[in-house]
């Protein structure tokens, strides 16, 4: 069966045009805001083959223990609710994506309560039986809650969507009127990723199928309702295995790859290590 091809923008639907190839996926642009996504549209198994057990276990462009990271991304959901609470009191939340529960776990820390999605169901039911969490086995988009929530946290999802404008449509539906929506995900014109190119990280499909930046990632929230209040550059950690994991994955066959594979196996495999790239970023929308 032949692949199905998108050639309108999923922010803007302006025509795109073809950029480059990344392991046989080719990157398109739009010209009017500046988003990238995938020219194919994933199969409908693709999130339960890219967010497999393998995808939390076997490294790659994935994690290769991703429970081992727990405290550091309690830590990191902890910071997030520190932000929230500049611009509103703790309520109800929906955590999208949640995986095993760890940033829902922060934010739980700071006094929010609520809810977790995830499609895999192994890393559900850690969050469930291990944190004592409500960590559903789903969807975004065919979850069934009952409830609108004070928060939406998409924190490292956005760019996995298939189709974000529709994702936002249902964060929309989900959100109370003045509600929050938190976003966190990676900058295409970031320094970084513009001085590496193609060969930035992120550009990683299939895993990855969209390449945001503010601009765009506002023009999208804004088209569903929500406006930017504010936005930074979250301080984030990951384990020595996870750095050696990825310096793997990017670098297998490069010349460049073995010396940096050798640094990267002196790292202790639990110490966390500042992410030294700026091509991070988050915001956070209040519905309006």
């Amino acid at each position: 069966m032949p692949d199905t091809i998108r050639t309108a923008c999923c922010v803007c639907e302006e025509e795109t045009s073809r950029t480059f190839d990344v392991s046989g996926h080719w990157i398109r642009a739009c010209p009017s805001c500046g988003h990238r996504q995938t020219e194919t549209i994933p199969p409908g198994d693709h999130v339960a083959s890219v967010y497999s057990d393998a995808y939390f276990t076997e490294g790659g462009a994935g994690y290769p223990d991703y429970v081992a990271e727990g405290d550091m991304l309690r830590k990191h959901g902890r910071r997030y609710a520190r932000i929230l609470s500049r611009h509103a009191s703790p309520g109800r939340v929906l955590d999208v994506g949640a995986a095993a529960g760890f940033i829902l776990q922060g934010l739980v820390d700071g006094g929010w309560s609520g809810i977790g999605v995830e499609p895999n169901d192994r890393m559900a039911a850690y969050a469930r039986t291990e944190l004592g969490l409500d960590v559903r086995t789903g969807a975004l988009e065919t979850v069934e809650v009952d409830e609108q929530f004070d928060l939406v946290s998409l924190i490292q999802v956005i760019a996995h969507f298939v189709d974000p404008s529709t994702a936002f449509r249902r964060v929309a539906e989900l959100t109370r009127p003045s509600g929050l929506c938190l976003v966190e995900t990676w900058n295409r014109r970031s320094l970084t990723a513009r001085l590496f190119g193609r060969n930035w990280h992120e550009y990683s499909p299939p895993s990855v199928l969209h390449w945001f930046a503010p601009d765009d990632l506002r023009a999208l929230a804004a088209r569903h309702g929500f406006e930017e209040i504010a936005r930074g550059r979250p301080k984030k950690r990951i384990s020595g295995a996870h750095a050696r994991s990825l310096v793997r994955h990017k670098l297998e066959g490069r010349v460049i790859g073995a010396p940096l594979r050798w640094c990267a196996a002196l790292i202790p495999d639990r110490l966390p290590i500042p992410y030294p790239a700026e091509d991070l970023f988050w915001t956070l929308f209040r519905r309006r």
